[in-house]
């Protein structure tokens, strides 16, 4: 499997928390208002979407933030 450069990583992280973390978030809430009940997975996906959009830009602004405050609070070796 060819893997990406190096410099692709903040992307490549803020790609996949942003769709595991929108899922996540927009599938409670969803749950939350209306229930698992008929059409959940059409408003799931549509709460989900948005909230992805939103999300990406977002993760990808501030996760050299994070990681750097991250640094800054947990010993390395």
């Amino acid at each position: 499997m060819t893997r990406l450069k190096r410099r692709y990583y903040t992307l490549v992280f803020a790609l996949f928390m942003s769709l595991f973390m929108s899922a996540l978030m927009s599938g409670v809430i969803t749950v939350i208002n209306t229930g698992i009940t008929e059409g959940f997975l059409t408003r799931w996906f549509h709460a989900w979407l948005v909230a992805w959009v939103v999300a990406f830009p977002l993760v990808s602004l501030i996760a050299p933030v994070a990681h750097w405050i991250t640094r800054k609070l947990v010993e390395t070796e």
